[in-house]
């Protein structure tokens, strides 16, 4: 089992009234997710692993308004995804080194885009790290602080907090938000309960440590 890539599959793992989430190679250890959010004016593309199929499924839900990266290490395949559909990359105006990486034009937003809210959830040099997450009514999208991929999680966790972060974990930025449903990216996302799965994994993360490295480990090696 290769930690990225392999044999490419579009498969659905979220799919609620207004947004859609993918992963394109299911066979991955590192199962990263990409997502899709309509809005009164297109879908935005959030974080896109790029494979047959993804025109398609975006099509179901509208037309591309522009395609997000939330956070400085995921340029996946956004700028292929938005030369195709001749819209922009957007970007946090915050994010660093970013926008050479990205063959597409480049738009900057701050606190909004595509009518979501934008939340800092890291902008950190050590280790380097700028990161946002984006809440769309009742969905919250957070793209590495969590995520629900085994090497993520102890054993028996829903959802953890990402390994570098658990000594520190994102408890002010994450902490005092209420969504109805979570979306990752890495893993399924959280359908139900996303409120009470966010907090138990941000107040458990140091606590259960050693066994989230313990279970990282395991996963790295074995799959």
């Amino acid at each position: 089992m290769p930690m990225k890539g392999g044999r490419p599959d579009l498969r659905v793992v979220d799919r609620w009234d207004d947004g859609v989430g993918w992963i394109a190679y299911p066979d991955e250890r590192m199962q990263r997710a990409s997502h899709a959010i309509a809005s009164d004016d297109g879908v935005w593309v959030l974080d896109p692993v790029d494979v047959d199929g993804v025109d398609d499924l975006l099509a179901d839900i509208g037309a591309v308004a522009g395609v997000v990266t939330c956070l400085d290490r995921h340029m996946r395949d956004a700028a292929a995804v938005a030369r195709r559909h001749d819209v922009p990359v957007y970007l946090p105006s915050w994010f660093d080194s970013v926008a050479d990486d990205i063959d597409a034009p480049i738009e900057r937003f701050s606190r909004e885009v595509g009518g979501m809210t934008a939340i800092r959830v890291r902008d950190a040099s050590a280790p380097p790290w700028q990161e946002v997450a984006l809440e769309a009514g009742a969905t919250l999208y957070v793209p590495e602080a969590v995520g629900t991929v085994s090497y993520y999680c102890a054993p028996k966790e829903l959802l953890g907090v990402h390994p570098m972060l658990r000594p520190f974990p994102p408890r002010d930025t994450l902490g005092g938000l209420s969504p109805e449903r979570l979306r990752v990216g890495h893993g399924t996302g959280v359908a139900t309960d996303a409120t009470a799965a966010l907090r138990t994994a941000l107040r458990d993360a140091r606590r259960t440590l050693p066994l989230a490295y313990a279970n990282a480990a395991r996963s790295m090696l074995f799959g």
